[in-house]
């Protein structure tokens, strides 16, 4: 049996490796510079043509480009009217921002449970939680892989509710043909630096709905407008004025970042093959570990997957997630947790929250850890990735 590194053996790698990072290219980089040395570096005709491209490439109608996938959720629950006195529907097995952004608008959140194959939010758990102050469901595509569409449309239109996919993970992934970003009422998107595409931070909202879109652009931009059918206040001095007709937030994306995000999207569907290709790699070496879990595909997704969850078995093991997760740092495999249920964070403890809300997510959570998914992992990186888990593994098995 190899010794483990964390007991003194040698590691499966010398140098590390982490979770995610960046793809950045010199095409990436030349774009950014082009624009840096042009006449507008922010409020220029890059982000329109970002925009243009994103709504183009999801089958959205219109897209809004923003400072983060977090403004991104903020805006989407603007345009959704969504306010004091609503309760809105979400998944706690996420980044906190999923449901953060519900309480920047003075709604409520109300925490489903998740499907523990699949990770994602349970369309049964959303119908029992439904009460006569639900007016919307914020449902996480986790990892990368996609919500069910049908299920959960189902359940909106049945009890008139308006449908947010959060998508920060699943930029790329399609659900029966079609495209995420062109699917729900509102979908959101994210491009932090471990995101399948990235402008170092940035984010965007796409919809269908012409009213919608009209809303976003307000709330990303102050709530000012030039646009003369929108203004109340005629005549006009001249095409210098606008005016602010509701309070919305500085939300808005670089021309910079645009270009940056524009390189990044040419590159978009090799990077879903290349990440397509590793899960493939790593499903097929773990499935054969009764110590693993893996995550479970629904068929009708086409996931580009953001983040690979290996699900521990503990009762099979003589270790606890800790020391696993050291283990696997002791061997240069940088791993993460993916995620902390949002209602166990003390703001959500002093908000009245208690554990128990969602024991599914709650099982889950124990044993999950992301490890290394980015398309620039080399097959040698992708081995000593799999060496680490096994060896780990063997070293603890009963």
């Amino acid at each position: 049996m190899e010794q483990l590194a964390i007991c003194g053996g040698k590691p499966v790698r010398e140098n590390k490796i982490y979770y995610g990072r960046q793809c950045v290219d010199e095409d990436d980089v030349k774009a950014v510079s082009e624009v840096l040395t042009s006449d507008y570096i922010t409020c220029g005709p890059k982000v329109a043509e970002l925009e243009k491209k994103l709504a183009e490439y999801t089958g959205a109608k219109y897209a809004v480009a923003v400072s983060n996938g977090t403004a991104a959720l903020h805006c989407a629950c603007i345009a959704a009217g969504l306010g004091q006195g609503d309760e809105v529907i979400v998944t706690p097995l996420t980044f906190a921002a999923s449901a953060n952004c519900i309480l920047y608008v003075g709604a409520t959140p109300v925490f489903a449970d998740i499907n523990p194959e699949t990770y994602n939010i349970d369309p049964k758990s959303i119908e029992e939680k439904i009460t006569d102050k639900t007016r919307a469901v914020i449902a996480v595509d986790f990892t990368g892989q996609c919500v069910e569409h049908e299920a959960i449309r189902a359940i909106c239109d049945k009890h008139d509710l308006i449908f947010i996919e959060d998508a920060a993970h699943a930029i790329g992934s399609a659900y029966n043909g079609k495209k995420v970003g062109s699917l729900a009422d509102i979908t959101c998107f994210s491009f932090h630096p471990v995101k399948t595409i990235t402008c170092g931070e940035g984010g965007a909202v796409t919809t269908n709905s012409e009213e919608y879109y009209k809303k976003l652009v307000l709330a990303h931009t102050h709530g000012i407008t030039h646009d003369e059918e929108l203004m109340e206040d005629t005549p006009h001095e001249g095409p210098w004025v606008y005016e602010q007709i509701s309070l919305g937030y500085n939300y808005r994306l670089t021309d910079f970042q645009a270009a940056m995000l524009l390189s990044q999207l040419q590159k978009l569907e090799g990077f879903k093959a290349r990440r397509q290709a590793i899960v493939k790699k790593y499903d097929e070496a773990f499935s054969e570990i009764p110590e693993i879990i893996v995550q479970k595909e629904i068929p009708e997704s086409d996931t580009c997957r953001h983040l690979y969850i290996i699900r521990l078995d503990l009762s099979k093991l003589n270790c606890s997630r800790r020391q696993f997760f050291d283990a696997m740092s002791a061997e240069n495999v940088q791993c993460q947790i993916h995620y902390v249920p949002t209602y166990f964070f003390p703001y959500y403890r002093h908000l009245g929250y208690q554990g128990g809300l969602c024991p599914k997510a709650e099982e889950v959570y124990k044993g999950i850890m992301s490890i290394p998914l980015y398309p620039a992992l080399t097959d040698e990186d992708t081995d000593d990735v799999i060496h680490a888990v096994k060896k780990i593994v063997k070293y603890y098995r009963k």
